[in-house]
């Protein structure tokens, strides 16, 4: 468990310190590309192994205590399965409102009796995240 948080701290710092690099140097083109690259390859590739060492340990303890392997493990997808409802729909609900919005201030710019219509859509596309929100507490609880 401490080479995981080895690993994700030393991400973490050659992810910010990356990005401040690519700052000061003021890169573009091509070598963004690149940078960005290497990120995403990184943060997967330490997430794989991450993964793969913590089903290894769990594998000794399924051997040692089956019932309460399992029942943490249990626990684990319960968390895992609130935040990803929670994450994607709070992702999706930001897709939602940028656009919604960015419609809605040009049809405001254009006749502003459109207000209250407008508004309407861009509140539907917030309760995405909403819904999203209710759905992690429901698996939490």
């Amino acid at each position: 468990m401490d080479i995981v948080m080895i690993l994700v701290l030393l991400l973490v710092g050659v992810t910010i310190g990356t990005g401040v690099y690519a700052i000061k140097k003021g890169i573009s083109g091509s070598s963004v590309r690149t940078i960005l690259g290497v990120n995403i390859l990184s943060f997967f590739g330490v997430l794989i192994v991450s993964t793969v060492i913590l089903l290894t340990g769990g594998t000794t303890a399924l051997a040692a205590a089956p019932a309460e392997a399992v029942a943490a493990s249990g626990e684990g997808l319960r968390y895992i399965a609130a935040a990803l409802s929670t994450g994607l729909a709070a992702i999706g609900s930001g897709i939602a409102v940028a656009v919604s919005g960015s419609a809605a201030i040009g049809a405001i710019s254009e006749d502003s009796k459109l207000l209250g219509k407008t508004v309407i859509f861009v509140g539907l596309a917030e309760g995405i995240a909403i819904y999203g929100l209710i759905i992690s507490i429901l698996i939490l609880g």
